[in-house]
């Protein structure tokens, strides 16, 4: 989307829409940002389970720390995934947009960045949702999961829009 947004900005022919690429790009390179930090947390957040889950369980004391331990680390390995998936889905509306007013030279790079938010949405989603199936505190858990499903429907939905648009430029 950056890329689709960096090929339009300055030409005459998209001069209508120059202010808004500008900010698309802008956006963009915010949300590539983002998403490398989220990459990183992600990896941290899997060591956490992964440890607390390692945690002794040899007394009664130990397995209530270990319980908490591994409940604690559930959510935030819970929380990084939902952050992925709202960037990822701010990255296919914006890839849409960019289908609808970009480069028209660069239709098939705005698809691709549509698809391939999309899919970084739903994977993040179904992190979202193996790591509440272990979570004891349903309330939240349906939280995340209602919340994962409707930014991947919004993904979804940015994702089809973009490619009607793309399918009519490139014939």
């Amino acid at each position: 989307a950056q890329m689709v947004a960096g090929l339009t900005i300055g030409r005459k022919k998209y001069a209508a829409v120059d202010g808004e690429m500008k900010a698309i790009a802008s956006e963009a390179a915010a949300l590539a940002h983002e998403l490398s930090a989220l990459v990183k947390r992600d990896s941290a957040a899997y060591t956490l389970v992964s440890n607390a889950y390692k945690m002794p369980k040899d007394s009664p004391e130990n397995v209530v720390a270990r319980d908490a331990a591994i409940q604690r680390a559930l959510m935030t390995a819970t929380e990084v995934p939902l952050e992925t998936a709202r960037a990822a889905a701010s990255v296919a509306a914006l890839a849409a947009r960019c289908a609808a007013k970009g480069n028209t030279n660069a239709a098939s790079d705005a698809g691709v960045a549509a698809l391939l938010a999309d899919a970084a949405c739903k994977g993040a989603a179904y992190n979202v949702r193996i790591n509440i199936a272990s979570m004891n505190d349903k309330s939240a858990a349906a939280e995340f999961a209602a919340e994962a499903k409707q930014l991947a429907a919004k993904a979804g939905a940015s994702v089809a829009e973009a490619l009607v648009i793309v399918e009519a430029q490139i014939g």
